[in-house]
């Protein structure tokens, strides 16, 4: 699997857990970070069974969207790349619910990042319409603090609870 383009996408808080009762699907991701500066990250991720080299350029338009390059690899590679990665693994599971014409993509983080929940939606045009779930919270799109990239540096835990 290739995947190649500009991505556009929305990032929010959220509120209660509600996602779990409504996702149709989840699955756990483990990823890291073979280097990230400069708004560019090349990502090593394993989701469930399947690996993925994922690279990522510099956020455009306050943060709405980034060219994405991502390349299904086999375990055994993505096993042998986090040996590249620099010290800090996002540890996730991820819960897809379906608003309306679009999924919402409910991360929640465990390890040093534990107590956070983040949902992404991902849409084909910056001003498309979509439908929030209730459980959607405070749009953070752009926000560096939410990038899983800053979150590897910064985790979670040693935020003061007035950030969000």
């Amino acid at each position: 699997m290739l995947m190649s383009g500009f991505e556009i996408e929305r990032k929010f808080l959220v509120r209660g857990d509600d996602y779990k009762r409504l996702a149709y699907s989840h699955s756990h991701i483990k990823q890291g970070y073979i280097c990230s500066g400069h708004g560019r990250t090349v990502r090593v991720r394993q989701r469930d069974d399947h690996g993925f080299l994922t690279i990522k350029g510099p956020s455009e338009n306050g943060g709405l969207s980034r060219y994405e390059f991502e390349k299904e690899i086999t375990l055994d590679e993505a096993e042998h790349l986090f040996k590249l990665c620099v010290p800090g693994i996002i540890d996730k599971t991820r819960w897809l619910v379906k608003s309306g014409n679009h999924v919402f993509e409910v991360d929640e983080f465990h390890g040093d990042n534990n107590g956070l929940v983040m949902a992404e939606v991902e849409l084909n045009f910056e001003n498309e319409p979509y439908e929030k779930p209730d459980f959607i919270g405070k749009e953070v799109t752009g926000n560096r603090l939410y990038y899983n990239s800053y979150l590897r540096q910064h985790p979670f835990k040693e935020w003061g609870r007035d950030v969000l």
